[in-house]
């Protein structure tokens, strides 16, 4: 599979504080969520776009690449003025795998790929630090939920090859079950944005007292 680079709005000038050296960070937004009934990238998370809070947390630890495919025309603008890079994943309709292939194709020179969400607003610097840190050649590094381990995730370039031949909508949790793994604890992983309930109950005011 090819992706295909689209132009983003001329990067603002800001700097990038590099990853761990070697490592790529790519963010998957090239889903057409079906399940919310909208372009889940778009909805306002914090006074930005979701997919744009993600990016921005991204860029905090490194040079970001951001997997579009549905909507691609319409969500691409949320992304002016960051210094990323945009490719397209041309079989969206796959799933979960075509998007890792576009974004590891486009990180094949990396050492290493930190690989993230859009729909997990829960991510922070802190713990993005935590899974570069404990990256080291010929690992894999994932997020522990508690019950059971997701992305955020790195992956070492020696896993490039299987990440490549994914198909179908199992996305990398398949070489997660495979292989032993370092881990940093994100208890908020399960928080992601799949339908409508989802959403309202990551925007809900918190109760008082």
């Amino acid at each position: 599979m090819k992706g295909r680079s689209i132009k983003a709005s001329p990067a603002a000038e800001t700097a990038t504080p590099p990853a761990s050296e070697g490592v790529c960070v790519i963010v998957l937004a090239a889903g057409a969520s079906v399940r919310l009934g909208q372009p889940k990238q778009l909805l306002p998370y914090q006074g930005k776009t979701l997919l744009r809070h993600a990016t921005e947390m991204a860029l905090s630890v490194g040079q970001v690449t951001v997997v579009l495919g549905a909507h691609a025309e319409q969500i691409a603008p949320t992304l002016d003025g960051l210094p990323v890079t945009i490719v397209l994943a041309n079989d969206w309709q796959e799933g979960m795998a075509a998007s890792l292939r576009a974004g590891i194709t486009a990180a094949s020179d990396c050492d290493a790929t930190l690989v993230m969400l859009c729909d997990q607003p829960l991510v922070t610097t802190e713990l993005l630090e935590a899974l570069l840190q404990e990256w080291e050649p010929g690992s894999i590094v994932a997020s522990d939920y508690g019950e059971a381990l997701g992305p955020p995730c790195v992956f070492d370039r020696t896993y490039f090859p299987e990440l490549l031949a994914l198909t179908g909508d199992l996305g990398a949790r398949k070489l997660l079950k495979k292989y032993p793994c370092r881990t940093v604890a994100f208890l908020g992983g399960r928080a992601d944005v799949d339908t409508l309930t989802d959403w309202q109950a990551l925007v809900a005011p918190a109760p008082p007292g």
